[in-house]
């Protein structure tokens, strides 16, 4: 699984003019499901989206992780962040999971996140979204589990 974080001060994501989640300062995640991935890929990146530090400490510096900032976690499934972009000038997603698989395993990790964080939002499987933020930063990290 990956995920491309980026540090907000809001972010939220809407389908048919609804607001399905919204956030405020924390990370929003957009999570790509690839093929071999399963139930220990998506508590690996769970883990690191929660322990990940990189929010400013009191120096200034990338030493503070969501949870420790009291922050949001919004998670988008993007199914474009795992393809293949080395050759041509069109992707090719045939590194990505099926859409059953990957439905099953965004639930999956939304599920375990709402567990273990009581901040957590998200958009809707394999809709049609628009996702607005303030990239704080502009901090952005693409994670691999």
């Amino acid at each position: 699984m990956k995920a491309l974080i980026q540090r907000v001060r809001r972010a939220s994501v809407v389908v048919d003019e609804r607001t399905l989640g919204a956030i405020d300062q924390g990370l929003l995640a957009l999570v790509g499901v690839e093929k071999g991935d399963d139930e220990a890929a998506a508590d690996k990146l769970l883990h690191k989206l929660l322990h990940y530090r990189v929010f400013a400490d009191g120096a200034g510096k990338m030493n503070l992780d969501l949870q420790q900032v009291d922050g949001g976690l919004l998670l988008v499934s993007q199914f474009t962040l795992v393809a293949d972009t080395r050759k041509g000038l069109r992707p090719s997603f045939s590194s990505a999971a099926s859409p059953a698989d990957g439905e099953r395993l965004f639930h999956y990790l939304l599920d375990r996140a709402r567990v273990a964080w009581p901040r957590v939002e998200s958009g809707e499987f394999a809709a049609d979204m628009q996702v607005e933020l303030v990239n704080d930063g502009p901090v952005t990290f693409l994670l691999d589990s």
